[in-house]
């Protein structure tokens, strides 16, 4: 999939900044998040290279909340835009815990060959064609479970596909950190209202221009 450009901005005091940017027009409900598939591509065989997929993986998904937190700031979607930047942080922070535990003091090149997760998203990057310009919090989170679930799933292949006990030991711990990670995004979502069945009702629609 090819990344979309991240939205510029609006202005602000002209006529420019009244005009809604454009939305999804995918209907009433946030496109689901596939589970995607579990297949890899190539199990890394030692365990640097196991982390620096790892580490890329959390800072794909830094970045692609970072960006979905534009998008609603354009939308003026105050509190979905916190809540993403929010989960940007907190990839971020996840990041930073395997570069400590490596010693790293950059993110090193990453290993040669493609990516051991099938397609071209990493497992935890949510799509950014699931969001509705009037997605509300417990939207967020469920998108956010999903990327969560997604990469329990891949960690999970990993440590059955890897030979090398070290790595195939280090996968496992990988797996089980992710599984606190879904647990924690559900709680946090028993505490979040779920959303009316209007929820995407606009009385004013935004424009869509070609």
């Amino acid at each position: 999939m090819t990344a979309a450009r991240k939205p510029a901005a609006p202005k602000s005091g002209n006529a420019a900044s009244k005009r809604k940017p454009a939305a999804p027009k995918s209907g009433r409900a946030v496109p689901k998040v596939k589970p995607g598939a579990t297949k890899l591509a190539g199990p890394p065989a030692s365990i640097p290279a196991l982390m620096a997929w790892a580490l890329r993986i959390e800072l794909d998904a830094a970045e692609r909340y970072a960006e979905l937190a534009d998008a609603m700031e354009m939308h003026n979607n105050r509190e979905v835009c916190a809540l993403f930047r929010k989960m940007a942080v907190i990839e971020g922070k996840h990041a930073e815990k395997v570069m400590r535990q490596m010693g790293w003091d950059a993110p090193p090149p990453l290993p040669s060959g493609p990516p051991p997760w099938p397609g071209f998203e990493a497992p935890e990057s949510a799509p950014q064609d699931a969001v509705h310009y009037l997605m509300q919090p417990w939207h967020a989170l469920e998108l956010a479970l999903a990327c969560e679930e997604r990469a329990l799933r891949f960690f999970g292949a990993l440590a059955k596909a890897v030979k090398v006990p070290a790595v195939k030991r280090v996968a496992r711990e990988m797996e089980e950190e992710e599984r606190e990670h879904v647990a924690l995004v559900k709680a946090w979502m028993a505490k979040v209202p779920r959303p009316a069945a209007d929820w995407a009702t606009d009385p004013d629609p935004p424009r869509y221009l070609d």
